[in-house]
């Protein structure tokens, strides 16, 4: 002969259930979060010192050789301003250039320099022109 299996649901209601919790354990979860709050909090701030000052030394790289480069740019403008500069230079482009020649000796005339008070009264003259 078959058995017959029977189920029964018992609706058990947990609602009116309040699980009590001891002081003495919940001040020491409180306790022990604090203290991992602040040690995270410390090995956070130890993380951003140390990924910022790899970052910074990058950028220190960055700027060291963009002041090597400066330096070199700088040293070849100045040389390319002393050639620039060079009195024979100057005389080739204003002869084969522009035409120019040598002046005559019935071309320049000499005048005696001016007398340092005249040219207080011309440097006075200016200085109340502009204001």
């Amino acid at each position: 002969m078959a058995m017959r299996e029977f189920r029964t649901v018992k609706r058990i209601d947990n609602s009116r259930l309040v699980r009590h919790v001891e002081p003495a354990k919940q001040k020491n979860l409180f306790k022990t979060a604090g203290l991992g709050g602040v040690v995270a909090a410390f090995f956070l701030f130890y993380i951003f010192q140390h990924f910022r000052c790899i970052d910074l030394s990058f950028a220190l790289e960055d700027l060291k050789a963009q002041q090597t480069r400066a330096a070199a740019l700088n040293s070849e403008l100045k040389l390319e301003i002393a050639n620039l500069r060079d009195p024979m230079r100057i005389d080739v482009i204003a002869r084969r250039q522009l035409g120019l020649t040598q002046p005559l000796p019935t071309q320049v005339r000499e005048y005696d320099a001016p007398s340092g008070m005249q040219l207080a009264a011309v440097r006075f003259n200016r200085n109340n022109r502009r204001q």
